[in-house]
């Protein structure tokens, strides 16, 4: 009777060990996404290059859609007009949240902004894929000492669409994304969310601003400025403007 009873602790604490290490196992596999995120050209308007690897411990992406869901400070902004001329040439997808976009308003006064962005799978690369947003830096309020204002740009998230239902729920979870799947545009699809590597260093994008002491300046050459053109587009319809006299009849 002693032998059983006392094998029992033991093959509980054995079985313990191997469901912590099969929960290890999982966690390290899951751990398979890299992101990074990549600045181009320079001044207000601007390429972010975004990158995805899953990496070889995840599923196979084929027949799914990988998605980067970025959320853009009040000091970045993406153009809705200039993203639907580039979405009918085939050359960048993305959904805008919320989709009116006020592009004239400073940052001061603006809104965070979330963007779905679609990404492409890279050719090189069965695991990876990438995609380009553009977007414009906003006017910032004038600065003391620095014509420079830093913007933080936080790593995206990393979903994915695949509407047979194939990913592994231990390293894929449920999310809220009101956007179509375009592995299935017309019909619901479940958008997961998945574990990614984090980014060491956060991108900073520095926008450029004025100064504030010059501030005086800025208003004396603009009145100036105005005056003179005005003055010119005077002038000008005096001199070759055609004008007649307009008589009513009774």
């Amino acid at each position: 009777m002693g032998g059983p009873s006392g094998g029992r602790p033991g093959m509980a604490g054995a079985a313990a060990a191997a469901a912590l290490l099969c929960a290890l196992h999982v966690h390290a596999a899951c751990q398979h996404a890299t992101v990074t995120q990549e600045l181009l050209q320079a001044g207000f308007h601007r390429e972010l290059l975004v990158k995805v690897e899953l990496g070889e411990g995840g599923e196979d992406a084929g027949g799914c859609t990988v998605a980067a869901r970025i959320r853009l400070p009040p000091g970045i902004y993406v153009d809705p007009y200039e993203l639907a001329s580039l979405q009918r040439h085939n050359l960048t997808k993305a959904v805008l949240v919320p989709a009116a976009v006020d592009v004239e308003a400073p940052e001061y006064s603006a809104t965070e902004l979330l963007v779905l962005l679609y990404m492409e799978p890279d050719p090189w690369c069965s695991r990876c894929f990438r995609a380009v947003l553009p977007m414009h830096g906003r006017y910032h309020r004038p600065a003391e000492d620095s014509e420079e204002a830093s913007v933080v740009l936080k790593s995206p998230e990393v979903l994915r669409c695949c509407c047979d239902n194939r990913l592994s729920t231990e390293c894929w979870t449920p999310a809220e994304v009101e956007a179509p799947c375009s592995s299935k545009p017309d019909g619901p699809c479940q958008w997961y969310s998945t574990m990614r590597k984090p980014v060491p260093e956060e991108l900073i994008l520095q926008v450029p601003v004025g100064l504030r002491q010059h501030s005086s300046i800025v208003c004396v050459l603009t009145l100036l400025a105005t005056g003179l053109c005005s003055s010119l587009i005077l002038a000008a319809v005096c001199k070759h403007g055609h004008f007649s006299a307009v008589t009513s009849s009774e």
